[in-house]
């Protein structure tokens, strides 16, 4: 019997161009969880492609097969279990070499049997905030990222006359569940902004969110806080220009964006828009299937970006996306 491993190697960040074909293959997994709340994965066997990295537990979906139906066999036969199918997770499009592949990852609400590598698989039972460590496809990462970080990451608007009134709607938005903000106030006195950016930090640590300045490197080193840069100012950066214990993301817009960040380390990006917003008056959005085009020439955990609302985090997920990232989506209103 394969046995578990206690040394994961360390995890890689590759950036794939486009297949030269356009074969497409459907894969499903599941996210298994013992009664510890750790997750099952499995080692990749030698003989295979990207052979030694870990992944969830699956298979192939046969032409004509459901899903739900193709993982309920794919694990009693890799792994001895029977399942009932929960809910889905994230469907990831991620393109290799020469193939593209659909990797559609569904939550396990409950299983019976003993968990084993009936096809030579080594498994290891992983607590959740540990498998990040673990190498693993392209495709597996952004399923880390759905289970690990929020679906929602709030952008600030303007604020007003009133700065109080300003914190207390951002204090209402943490108070809503928001736990990854971007402070963005383009064009605000300095002075002003360096106050509320204080005040902001400060109302984002006691809530345990993330929080990550627009643009100001200088703020964001000085104030111990996560950067988020704009597209036009991501490729002048030859380096991360932050720690990796800090939150460093991306605004994007097209595929050189997405390889940048992604070669810069960029612990997330913001892909957009989806959808005209008031914001970009007379720009049409990309739409979904466009979203999901760029979406496979990384592994970055991506936000999607315009007209959208926490509603649409699921049809976001249907396409790969970590979430939806708002303005007026997820700012309070009153």
């Amino acid at each position: 019997m394969p046995s578990a491993s206690s040394e994961p190697p360390l995890p890689t960040s590759t950036v794939l161009p486009p297949p030269a074909v356009s074969r497409t293959v459907e894969v499903v997994a599941g996210v298994i969880r013992d009664a510890r709340g750790r997750v099952l994965l499995a080692r990749r066997t030698e003989g295979r492609d990207l052979a030694g990295l870990w992944e969830f537990p699956g298979g192939k979906r046969e032409p004509g097969e459901s899903a739900e139906a193709a993982l309920a066999r794919e694990l009693h036969e890799e792994l001895g279990i029977d399942v009932e199918i929960g809910a889905p997770l994230i469907n990831v499009p991620q393109a290799y070499p020469d193939k593209r592949l659909r990797l559609d990852v569904r939550t396990i609400a409950s299983w019976h049997g003993h968990a084993r590598g009936r096809e030579g698989q080594a498994l290891v039972w992983v607590p959740p905030q540990k498998l990040p460590s673990y190498a693993m496809p392209p495709a597996d990462r952004p399923v880390v990222a759905a289970l690990l970080q929020p679906a929602h990451y709030l952008v600030t608007p303007m604020p007003g006359a009133d700065d109080a009134e300003w914190l207390a709607r951002l204090a209402r938005a943490l108070e809503s569940g928001v736990r990854r903000v971007h402070l963005r106030a383009p064009g605000l006195d300095p002075s002003r902004w360096r106050i509320l950016v204080e005040a902001a930090a400060r109302l984002c640590r006691h809530a345990g969110a993330d929080v990550l300045v627009n643009a100001d490197l200088d703020l964001a080193q000085e104030l111990g806080i996560g950067l988020h840069m704009p597209a036009a100012r991501l490729h002048a950066l030859r380096e991360r220009p932050l720690s990796a214990d800090v939150p460093f993301a991306a605004s994007c817009h097209d595929r050189d964006d997405l390889s940048a960040a992604q070669a810069l380390g960029c612990d997330f990006v913001v892909l957009g828009t989806i959808r005209p917003t008031p914001s970009h008056p007379g720009i049409a959005g990309i739409g979904w299937d466009a979203f999901a085009a760029l979406r496979e020439s990384v592994s970055l955990p991506i936000y999607a970006i315009g007209g959208l609302v926490p509603g649409d985090v699921e049809e976001a997920r249907a396409h790969g996306a970590q979430g939806i990232a708002a303005i007026r989506g997820l700012w309070p209103t009153d």
